[in-house]
């Protein structure tokens, strides 16, 4: 085995902190009794003010998958019109999902190079004047894309199509690490899950929800059991679960939000900010194109880089791992071996930036990827720069 730790700077699962494996790492409680009825509310309001809402967040022991069937099931009936738009790897397979449930998906086709388009989707909606379509659903950060939908925007289409359409959207690689306003920014479902942002190993995830949406599970005619947010808000107003929770997990999102909350979420978000920023211009020094194409939508949680022509992503992340026991994340469905994605989300810090571009930046060499050098010194410029700016202006308050 080689020395010293592994480097995990895939888009997520990432990095545990030792605060949350220690949390995790205590006997298991009765599930049914006081101490974790105290273990319930904690997590199911501190839920509630990592999502920003006042509404109800269902924790569901599943991956992210889990969490969107439960978004769909919830809330529509078979034969409904779903709107999707197609802006990655995660929204085709969330598409695959909805259809397999019998829904009927308009798929809105895209490049995997932005996010939603909030036009294309008031264009749509606009044409529905029977108002067929029933929800509208968009990834907020697509993870195999490093691309941001600007959900202001698409819920702002929505108003202006005057089209009473839910609003479905998928968190699961930007909460906790790019801001987000469940209430705010008026979504109805929000997924989510444990493995990324908030830190934690899989197996959480989440469903905010808005009364529109409640309202909705009241007729909806899918299938449900498993996946019921009425068998969930019962127990959970008591701090309990209709059936065996993730106990353990529950211990370790506690201690998540405990961690994100001492930070403060704009100080969170700011770091991600930097971190994403410092990455793209080591890119631009490397001379290697971000996939994102639009700077609007560049993604504060991951960056995907687009290899040079002859040249396989996948032959430079085996060279990295091989040599320097470190994780990128690979090139998924049309971008098999044509990009590597370097995640900075979670618990991460400045030095463990550097360390993980230093990585890049020498795997490139070892691989024989044509570059420019100095990308790891561009970023390590910039975080510098960044720091010496917060440091007056604390200096000044």
């Amino acid at each position: 085995m080689p020395a010293g730790r592994h480097f995990l700077q895939i888009p997520g699962p990432t990095n545990v902190p030792d605060r949350v494996l220690r949390a995790i790492d205590r006997p298991t409680i009765d599930h049914r009794g006081p101490e974790f009825e105290q273990l319930g509310k904690d997590v199911l309001a501190g839920m509630k003010r990592v999502f920003r809402t006042q509404h109800p967040v269902v924790i569901y022991p599943a991956s992210g998958t889990g969490a969107w069937e439960a978004a769909l099931v919830n809330t529509l009936s078979p034969g409904d019109r779903v709107l999707m738009a197609e802006t990655g790897h995660f929204a085709s397979l969330w598409n695959k999902l909805a259809t397999k449930l019998g829904l009927v998906v308009d798929f809105i086709p895209g490049d995997w190079r932005r996010g939603a388009v909030a036009a294309d989707i008031r264009s749509r909606l606009e044409a529905d004047k029977g108002h067929a379509i029933k929800a509208v659903c968009v990834v907020h950060n697509e993870t195999s894309t490093g691309a941001v939908t600007r959900v202001p925007l698409v819920r702002k289409a929505i108003d202006e199509a005057r089209h009473p359409a839910l609003l479905l959207v998928d968190t699961i690689s930007s909460l906790a690490s790019i801001d987000y306003r469940h209430d705010e920014w008026g979504v109805d479902v929000t997924v989510g899950g444990s493995q990324k942002g908030l830190m934690l190993p899989p197996g959480l995830s989440f469903n905010a929800l808005s009364p529109k949406a409640l309202e909705a599970a009241k007729h909806a005619k899918l299938p449900r059991s498993y996946w019921d947010w009425t068998e969930m808000l019962g127990p959970n107003a008591k701090g309990f679960f209709p059936y065996t929770p993730a106990t353990n997990l529950l211990y370790g999102l506690r201690e998540a939000i405990a961690m994100l909350e001492d930070e403060g979420y704009d100080n969170v978000f700011s770091r991600h900010d930097r971190h994403a920023e410092a990455t793209r211009r080591a890119a631009a020094a490397w001379d290697l194109e971000v996939l994102c194409a639009v700077p609007e939508e560049y993604s504060s949680s991951l960056t995907a880089l687009l290899m040079p022509a002859g040249h396989d992503a996948d032959r430079l992340r085996a060279a990295i791992l091989g040599r320097f026991d470190m994780s990128l994340g690979m090139g998924l469905g049309r971008l098999s071996g044509k990009v590597f994605r370097i995640g900075h989300l979670g618990d991460f810090n400045d030095l463990t930036l550097m360390g993980t571009l230093a990585g890049v930046e020498m795997g490139l060499v070892l691989a024989g990827v044509p570059h420019r050098k100095g990308g790891a010194q561009a970023a390590m410029d910039y975080l510098a720069s960044a720091e010496a700016a917060n440091a007056g202006v604390r200096r000044a308050a």
